[in-house]
């Protein structure tokens, strides 16, 4: 998901997720570490979103109500016959109260207003519905990739704890996340093909480094509550829509 304003935020995805998805294949969500757990949490009689998933979903194609803001991610989705529509987790064109599961991996860094982005996940959530939502760690973790993909911030973990309370949601449970390279000098390298050789780059990406990566996926290991926060990059909250007083 892109950054920024609404504008801002679809320029974003035109430049750099459009290019990005219209080269890519789509991933299944049951080659993801995050699988186990989700497969946990499903419940077929109740309904669930994923805001903002791109290729990557991690809840089920089949039976899942998908939002994005990428064209070519939408045509994709649709094509492998998943409920998909136009719209951004700034105005979630869907009515309060919807939804007993709602996924947002990597989303609300990407915005300006993620208070906003946060009341519009509380809004179509019912009471007492699971949140499940990724997001970076530690402001001072901040790299050139974290400007290249759009983030505006890094959060720090006590003060995330607070945003989501505020907004409903309770920490139930949590786990180190991301695919992110640790090597840096990796990171460097492939940030210059996406820039100066994106076809090439987006050639290995979809044919190499994604399949690897994926292979390569370390278990999920979820904690009770909040883990211990030192040195962790990304982190995966699980998170409870408190019940309406």
């Amino acid at each position: 998901m892109p950054a920024g304003t609404d504008h801002e935020l679809l320029e974003l995805n035109r430049r750099f997720y459009d290019p990005l998805w219209t080269d890519a294949h789509l991933v299944e969500p049951e080659r993801f570490n995050t699988w186990p757990l989700v497969d946990s949490l499903l419940s077929p009689s109740l309904p669930r979103l994923e805001i903002a998933p791109g290729l990557r979903p991690r809840l089920p194609i089949e039976g899942t109500q998908f939002v994005d803001a990428s064209m070519p991610a939408i045509a994709k989705l649709r094509a492998r016959g998943a409920s998909v529509v136009l719209g951004l987790v700034s105005k979630l064109p869907f009515s309060g109260h919807s939804f007993d599961l709602v996924c947002a991996l990597d989303i609300v860094e990407h915005v300006d207003d993620d208070d906003g982005a946060l009341s519009e996940i509380s809004r179509v959530a019912m009471p007492g519905a699971t949140l499940l939502l990724s997001v970076p760690l530690h402001p001072s973790y901040w790299t050139p990739f974290d400007d290249m993909v759009g983030h505006r911030r890094r959060y720090e973990p006590a003060r995330l704890v607070a945003k989501l309370a505020q907004h409903g949601f309770a920490v139930e449970r949590s786990a180190v996340f991301g695919m992110k390279p640790k090597s840096s000098a990796l990171v460097d390298l492939g940030m210059w093909f996406l820039e100066h050789r994106r076809e090439h780059s987006m050639w290995w990406y979809s044919h190499v480094f994604m399949p690897v990566a994926l292979h390569f996926q370390k278990k999920l290991t979820l904690c009770q509550g909040m883990l211990a926060t030192d040195q962790v990059n990304e982190i995966l909250l699980v998170c409870r829509k408190e019940p309406v007083a």
